[in-house]
């Protein structure tokens, strides 16, 4: 036979009924405790998430905005040094014309009036290029340029390589 002790105000098997009652609501407030926590953390993260996305967004459509004015200067420069390149070719062009025109008399007399004819019609050819070049926008001038590499993707890779050659023999 089991005996069981009974202490004072205690009051024997209902003591223990009732530590584990309290023991249960304690567990019960503390994990409702725990998720009244956590959904206040995730309340305040959301909260702080919202801000940081926020200030993030509002980072980069400033930096958007910057970026696009950016590229907008650099693009009306280009253009800018695109037509004075223009120009300066198309000056260039017309001052060999000249030259070639100029020496068409010169090769009259030394050589024949054949091939002082053939200067005069090298001169107008090559007027009639800086002609061409100074009345075309620099867009039309690069379509007309991509065109031709569509066309002759070979012609245009070996008068890249020639300009290249050329360039560099007058750089050094």
């Amino acid at each position: 036979m089991v005996e069981t002790t009974t202490f004072p105000g205690t009051g024997g098997t209902s003591g223990t009924d009732d530590a584990k009652s309290h023991f249960t609501k304690a567990v019960d407030e503390a994990i409702a405790g725990a998720k009244a926590l956590g959904s206040e953390a995730q309340t305040r993260a959301e909260e702080y998430r919202e801000k940081v996305q926020s200030k993030l967004h509002d980072k980069a459509d400033g930096l958007t905005g910057d970026a696009k004015a950016r590229t907008e200067e650099y693009k009306e420069k280009a253009y800018g040094l695109a037509d004075d390149g223009k120009a300066r070719a198309s000056g260039a062009l017309s001052s060999l014309s000249q030259l070639i025109q100029d020496n068409a008399n010169v090769l009259d007399e030394r050589v024949g009036g054949k091939y002082g004819d053939y200067a005069r019609g090298a001169a107008q050819s090559v007027q009639n290029v800086a002609t061409k070049l100074d009345e075309k926008s620099i867009d039309e001038l690069g379509e007309e340029a991509a065109e031709f590499v569509r066309q002759s993707p070979a012609l245009a890779l070996g008068l890249a390589a020639a300009a290249g050659y050329l360039i560099g023999r007058v750089l050094k």
